[in-house]
């Protein structure tokens, strides 16, 4: 591993583990046994190495979020694979990295928000048209606003004032919010097959 990519790595673990705010370019040094100007090589700043993070962790996100999508039987499924990979993700995430990108990293932030806009609500309109079409979705539901309001569900569900960390597991917070769209979205016969995937015995 390239020393560029071993600043990127150890970055992304402390970041995780600690929030952004938190830690400097002196801890990143520190623990990669270098010293914070050979740091300043690579990177311009704190910034940029936040942005390029973020960059490379909505690309590999996109990648693993198709796999799964490919991989998916129905719509049901597909949104029950993304929510897996998503929690797979968050369960290594101080739940602060979110709040910290939001009011110290603006431009990484933007990046986050774009990505939602863009990708992401192509991919629940898709999934919401998917699932209309097999049945499992009513098919009367209005699929724009149903996707803005999934992306402020996902939004929601980082906020720490709303959620806060010490009060609230982000993973459970993930599972009910997403259940709840997906049983508000779906006909009788979507609900039979959520049932079946919770493992949920119908009398």
């Amino acid at each position: 591993m390239e020393l560029r990519e071993r600043i990127l790595w150890e970055a992304d673990e402390l970041f995780r583990k600690f929030g952004i705010k938190r830690i400097t370019m002196d801890d990143i040094a520190r623990e990669l046994g270098i010293s914070k100007k050979t740091i300043y090589q690579h990177f311009k700043d704190k910034n940029e190495l936040v942005y390029i993070l973020i960059q490379e962790m909505l690309e590999m996100n996109m990648k693993m979020m198709d796999t799964r999508t490919a991989n998916a039987a129905n719509a049901i499924e597909e949104v029950f694979l993304v929510v897996t990979h998503l929690q797979e993700m968050l369960s290594k995430t101080n739940p602060m990295i979110f709040y910290d990108l939001h009011k110290y990293h603006p431009e990484s932030w933007s990046l986050f928000k774009d990505f939602r806009f863009s990708y992401m609500k192509d991919c629940i309109l898709k999934n919401i048209k998917w699932g209309i079409d097999e049945g499992y979705f009513r098919p009367e539901i209005k699929a724009e606003i149903l996707a803005l309001l999934r992306l402020e569900q996902v939004d929601m569900i980082f906020n720490q004032i709303v959620f806060p960390a010490g009060k609230f597991v982000m993973l459970e917070v993930m599972t009910e919010v997403t259940e709840h769209y997906l049983y508000g979205l779906c006909t009788l016969k979507g609900h039979k097959l959520i049932n079946k995937y919770k493992h949920i015995t119908e009398e």
